[in-house]
């Protein structure tokens, strides 16, 4: 199952790698965990959505990598003013005039390295697409989180607790700042997240397990009880829970949820987390979007 997409440009030199990682940081791109080893270095900047398109017919003269951004003109200054500190006049002449676009947008074109071109772009339709509303970032940068996983059915959560590790430290959350906490089974981990809630120590909570209708007589009421529980911890503690408790008739459809065919829900639960710490930060802030 897809879980995302990564375009890789080389840049041979290190020095047109360092300037490319900092045009990135100051146009505002959210860093991801990136990676160092005994052969390369990558830097990875993070969005919101991403999404791979195919075009045919007429439009406009764009670089292969397009980045929507909420101002246009916001990103087109801070690109002029990385340009000139970076270059000066003759680097200010590989940024393009911002233009419109048959499709109701705004775009421009910029090479913060020569080979290297970038377009970015905005509908002039602040309501194109749906409703102007505060969101959140998919950033975990600086935020601290706990994993609660129940131990039953292990072939299963093992699987969302790999997912959910995932979305954290690509999303740029440290390990440091990741405690996992293991329970014996679902029905427990209202319980430990509840703990871990009133501490006060962490930004969110990830809440992991699996009940499987074929193996638990009790199902429904264990599955009311556990997401009764995690709602309540959320709800007293105003700690944020992403919830990524499966409830499944099957162990095949259990497994098609932990990644196999429908997406790995610990990621999603992960995710969700990330999100929600995001707008309580926001919203806290005065509501800066």
């Amino acid at each position: 199952m897809i879980k995302g997409i990564s375009i890789l440009r080389r840049a041979e030199e290190k020095a047109v790698y360092e300037r490319l990682s900092s045009f990135f940081s100051a146009i505002g791109f959210a860093p991801g965990a990136g990676w160092k080893d005994a052969v390369s270095t990558g830097a990875s900047f993070l969005a919101p959505l991403g999404n791979l398109e195919f075009v045919h017919g007429k439009f406009p003269s764009v670089a292969d990598v397009m980045f929507e951004v909420t101002s246009l003109d916001q990103a087109y200054q801070a690109a002029e003013r990385w340009l000139r500190a970076n270059g000066g006049d003759a680097a200010v002449k590989r940024l393009g005039e911002p233009t419109d676009s048959d499709w109701k947008a705004r775009l421009f074109t910029v090479e913060p390295e020569p080979g290297f071109a970038f377009t970015f772009w905005a509908w002039t339709d602040p309501l194109r697409g749906k409703p102007i509303a505060m969101e959140g970032d998919l950033s975990a940068e600086g935020m601290k989180f706990a994993i609660v996983v129940a131990r039953w059915n292990a072939v299963i959560t093992d699987r969302l607790l790999e997912g959910a590790l995932d979305a954290l430290l690509r999303s740029g959350a440290k390990r440091n700042d990741i405690q996992i906490v293991r329970v014996p089974g679902a029905w427990e981990v209202p319980a430990a997240a509840t703990t871990i809630a009133e501490q006060k120590k962490v930004d969110a909570i990830v809440t992991l397990g699996c009940l499987i209708r074929g193996e638990t007589a009790h199902y429904e009421a264990i599955y009311n009880e556990v997401s009764r529980g995690i709602g309540q911890s959320q709800q007293d503690t105003g700690i944020p829970h992403g919830f990524g408790v499966l409830t499944c008739e099957t162990l095949e459809q259990a497994l098609n949820r932990a990644g196999i065919k429908a997406g790995n829900k610990g990621f999603e639960a992960a995710s969700a987390a990330i999100e929600m710490v995001s707008v309580k930060r926001k919203i806290a802030e005065g509501g800066q979007a």
